[in-house]
Order: structure tokens, then C-alpha cells, then sequence
């Protein structure tokens, strides 16, 4: 890579030129200037260069060689000016990952940012399995729950609180429990990577899930459950409660519209839920770089007044 230096410093001598000036503009002495200078010719067997007390002229070999240094030189200043725009100015493809249910939570935390830089475009990749970040060139995502890769930078953002939900439909039918003790006697609805599901395979309802809940004076209750229907999405849980098939288990934030319209109602109010942490993640080394920069301080905004609000 030597060799690629000593051209740039021929380029950048002939364009300054003088040595005195190609050394300022290069942060170097005169003297290194004409040593590198003078190690090209060495090394190639050719002089580039006629050097007298009041100018520098190009000898053919020199004009011969120039236009392909000059070029060297435009792609070393492109590069780095490349670098300064993902530095200072969100610009590029932004891929954010995050489970299906967090659509509208990133589409409204990042519409902002979006508005603001119009060279910013977003990729976003959702999936409630875990992706693997550097698989997909993530430059962010976010996760409910542990984390379970450590090479990851993690941000917490805030705590979803989890609430006990049923259609008003299915209360009719069943009738709405009042103390923990009435819930066994429901039907239940759940995330599969929640509750080690195992299954029967003979159309028994099933299999069991222990839900824990604490009332305002600390009280802890552990309620077994049978499983009436897995899922694997937080989406589809959702919908299956609005659609009268049971009781679940949803995030406070997410369940809250249904709730304002009447589509759901919160149960056992007294009683609350372990909450989950929702975290912002990134590869290490992500940092540095304009959008992610941008992106992150809006999701960061947009989960602390979710928070408040909830």
C-alpha cells in the first residue's frame, strides 16, 4: 500500500504546486514530500519530476503518469468524503428488524427522521423470530425480552406491562373471572415461545402454563392454565382475543386502542403482570454512523413517552 501513497503524494505535489504547499495540504514536512517523491522514482527507475530553486516541472514519464494519480487521488478523496456523509448526514438505506407487532411503533417513531432527511430511506424487517443481525445487515433492532447474543450493544427503551385481556363477546358467553382463582376455568390463548408448549395430540385442551401475578400489596399468585390456542405471532394473539377465543396475556401499549373502542376489556386490574423490557439493539461497531444515530435517539423518544403514556 506504500506504493499507492507515494503516487497521491506525486498527484498532490503537481496539483499544489510546489512541495511547500502539497506538505500542507498532506500534514506533512517538505522534506518527507520530496523523499517520497524521490523513493517513487527509485523504486520505478524513472524521474517524474525536474526540480530547480523556483518550480517544479513534470517530465513525460511524470505527464504520462499523472492522469492515473490524479484519479487515485479523486477516489482516495471520494472515499473519504463518502465516510464524512455516513458520519455527519443521515443518508442511505436504514434496516431496522423488529417483531411483527412493533410495524406501527417504528413507522411513527422513525416517521420524524424520515420527514427530516429525505436522502434516508427504511428498511424494515419484520419477523418475531430472532434475525441475526449481521446476516441481514441490521442496523438496528428491536427486541421484547432477554437477550440472548452478547455480542450485541443493547439500549433499553422502556418496560412494556403485560394485562390481562378478553373480548367483550366471549365475557358474554363465559362470564369475566374476579379473583385469579377463576381463571383456570377459561379458555387461554398464548405465545408458543412463551410457555413451552408440548402438546397432546389428542384434542385435549392443553398443555399447562403457570401465569404469575401480583397484586397491589405484594401478594403473588401462580395460576395453572391450559393452552386452548398457541400462536407464534403477538399480531395473531391480539386478534384471537378480539375475536372472542379466549383470554391472553398482551402488552399494555399494544392492547390499549382496543381497549379506548371497546373491542377489549382489561381483566383482574388489581393484579398486574410480569413487564417486559424493550430493547434496542445493534452489531458492535454500528455506532458512529449518522442514520443509526438519528434513528436510535428517535426510538428512544418515541418508547420513553409510549412508557409515560401507558
Amino acid at each position: 500500500m506504500e506504493d499507492l501513497r507515494q503516487y497521491a503524494v506525486f498527484a498532490e505535489t503537481v496539483s499544489a504546486g510546489s512541495m511547500s504547499a502539497a506538505a500542507k495540504r498532506l500534514r506533512m514536512t517538505p522534506s518527507a514530500v520530496s523523499q517520497t517523491i524521490r523513493a517513487l522514482e527509485a523504486r520505478t527507475g524513472v524521474v517524474l519530476l525536474h526540480r530547480s530553486t523556483r518550480k517544479l516541472a513534470l517530465t513525460e514519464a511524470g505527464e504520462r503518469c499523472l492522469p492515473y494519480c490524479k484519479r487515485l487521488l479523486e477516489a482516495r478523496n471520494g472515499a473519504t468524503a463518502s465516510l464524512e456523509q455516513a458520519r455527519d448526514a443521515p443518508t442511505g438505506e436504514l434496516r431496522v428488524a423488529a417483531p411483527i407487532g412493533f410495524a406501527a411503533h417504528i413507522s411513527t417513531a422513525l416517521a420524524p427522521v424520515l420527514a427530516d432527511w429525505p436522502g434516508l430511506r427504511l428498511k424494515l424487517i419484520l419477523d418475531d423470530r430472532l434475525v441475526d443481525l449481521i446476516d441481514v445487515r441490521v442496523d438496528l433492532a428491536v427486541r421484547v425480552g432477554g437477550l440472548p447474543d452478547t455480542n450485541w450493544i443493547g439500549r433499553k427503551l422502556c418496560d412494556f406491562e403485560g394485562i390481562l385481556c378478553a373480548s367483550p363477546a366471549y365475557l358474554g358467553r363465559r362470564g369475566s373471572p374476579a379473583t385469579p382463582a377463576d381463571l383456570p376455568g377459561h379458555h387461554w390463548l398464548a405465545m408458543e415461545g412463551d410457555t413451552n408448549l408440548t402438546g397432546r395430540g389428542n384434542g385435549e385442551p392443553g398443555p399447562e402454563t403457570a401465569l404469575e401475578l401480583t397484586d397491589g400489596k405484594g401478594r403473588r399468585e401462580r395460576v395453572p392454565l391450559a393452552i386452548r390456542i398457541g400462536t407464534t405471532s403477538q399480531v395473531a394473539l391480539q386478534q384471537l382475543c378480539e375475536e372472542g377465543m379466549g383470554l391472553a396475556s398482551l402488552f399494555h401499549p399494544d392492547a390499549r386502542p382496543a381497549l379506548e373502542q371497546g373491542r377489549l376489556v382489561r381483566l383482574l386490574p388489581d393484579w398486574r403482570l410480569p413487564s417486559a423490557p424493550v430493547t434496542m439493539v445493534m452489531p458492535k461497531g454500528g455506532g458512529g454512523v449518522a442514520k443509526v444515530g438519528v434513528a436510535a435517539d428517535a426510538l428512544q423518544r418515541y418508547f420513553a413517552a409510549l412508557s409515560i403514556a401507558g
